[in-house]
């Protein structure tokens, strides 16, 4: 069975910041952040999913989440618009 691996966006309904990340798992992840468990998003939560992708290796998942970490804020809502459309 091949895993599979994801990179995600959260909007923290704190700040309405958002925080990309990779996982194999992202029903736990987000389930993760929102109990605090991860150190960087503990302050900021509760968060909700707004942009998932799937890739087939961690590898690509880590690029695409460093392409998305360097994108201004006016494109990550471009890209989360286009995601909600394509739903």
């Amino acid at each position: 069975m091949t895993k599979t691996y994801y990179v995600y966006m959260l909007r923290s309904l704190k700040d309405d910041n958002f925080y990309t990340g990779h996982t194999a798992n992202l029903k736990d992840r987000l389930a993760r952040h929102n109990r605090g468990e991860v150190r960087s998003t503990k302050a900021r939560r509760p968060f909700v999913l707004i942009y998932w992708e799937a890739f087939k290796t961690r590898g690509e998942a880590m690029r695409r989440e460093r392409r998305i970490k360097s994108l201004c804020r006016d494109a990550k809502l471009k890209l989360i618009q286009e995601f909600k459309q394509a739903e």
